[in-house]
């Protein structure tokens, strides 16, 4: 377990331990605490919020591995588990913020540790609430990078089907798909929970106005935020319809090619075998050579040139040849 105090608002940080952690959040008048647990062995969240003296019984699941996207709304303080996105997956950071403090929880490095430590020495956030959606800001940040990225790698994709299509376009988009609607699936749930406890704190008459002004600014990041998964959803239905679309024009040009051929040589195939056949009629008439050339071979070139010129008229020749 590795503990991080950093001084606010300086942003000064400092490795510490548990109880060194638990003395200054007593002391200190503004801090943020970040507390990183192994990914894998003993549950140790469960206990978490006691160690660090937040003490409240509605804090059990603070740290605890498992726990899925919530915001809860404790008197003086708010508890927030909220997602976000690393690489591949999405994984949960849990927070706890009150007036004087901001504790985070999470398994594992945090993606969002370096950005938020260089936005603390930037912006220099006044209070703990500041410093929160400060925090939200930037993991709606990691879902926007990843559907804008995803976005982008569609639209190459479709352009590629345009040049040539292949079948593992269709496992990439498919990959990119599930990506749309685990961010969606990730993001939705967390988005109402957070948006109830904020409507309600913002109905207060005792809301300031700073807070509001930053209440709203994050509902709107979080709309533009969900707008872009939507729109990252939709490009992926729509790319999966233009692939189908390129496989049902192919399957098409097959099929007239097989209709141009049953064109031509149906016909002749009739012929062959009717005179083929060996009745009294074309055994004992038909004997001479003009006879035979006229009717095998004449009518071929008859009905070899009728069928070309029903293929012209009717542009099925040029619509091939067109495609092509």
């Amino acid at each position: 377990m590795i503990v991080t105090v950093v001084a606010m608002p300086q942003g000064t940080i400092v490795r510490t331990d548990l109880a060194e952690a638990r003395r200054r959040l007593a002391a200190t008048r503004y801090l943020l605490v970040d507390v990183e647990l192994p990914e894998t062995g003993p549950e140790e969240g469960e206990q978490l919020a006691r160690r660090l003296g937040l003490g409240d019984t509605d804090l059990d699941w603070f740290g605890r591995p498992g726990e899925p996207a919530r915001a809860d709304f404790l008197g003086d303080t708010v508890g927030l588990v909220v997602p976000v996105v690393q690489d591949e997956r999405v994984s949960y950071a849990h927070a706890v913020a009150g007036d004087r403090y901001l504790v985070t929880a999470h398994r594992g490095p945090a993606l969002l540790a370096p950005e938020i430590t260089a936005h603390v020495r930037r912006e220099r956030p006044r209070d703990a609430v500041a410093l929160l959606f400060l925090v939200l800001q930037s993991a709606l940040a990691t879902f926007r990078r990843a559907a804008v990225a995803a976005l982008l790698e569609v639209e190459e994709l479709e352009d590629d089907m345009f040049q040539q299509r292949r079948p593992e376009q269709v496992y990439r988009l498919s990959r990119l798909r599930r990506r749309s609607a685990l961010l969606h699936h990730s993001l939705l749930p967390y988005l109402q929970a957070v948006d109830e406890v904020i409507t309600r704190r913002m109905m207060s008459p005792d809301f300031p106005l700073e807070r509001q002004r930053l209440a709203r600014e994050f509902q709107h990041v979080a709309r533009m935020v969900l707008t872009d998964i939507e729109t990252l959803q939709e490009a992926t239905r729509r790319a999966f319809g233009s692939y189908s679309s390129l496989v049902a024009g192919e399957q098409n040009n097959v099929i007239n090619r097989l209709a141009i051929v049953s064109v031509i040589f149906l016909p002749l195939s009739f012929l062959t075998g009717f005179f083929g056949m060996n009745f009294a009629f074309l055994t004992d008439e038909l004997e001479s050579r003009a006879v035979f050339w006229l009717l095998a071979i004449g009518l071929q070139i008859c009905v070899l040139g009728g069928a070309f010129y029903v293929l012209h008229r009717t542009r099925i020749w040029r619509r091939l040849r067109d495609e092509d």
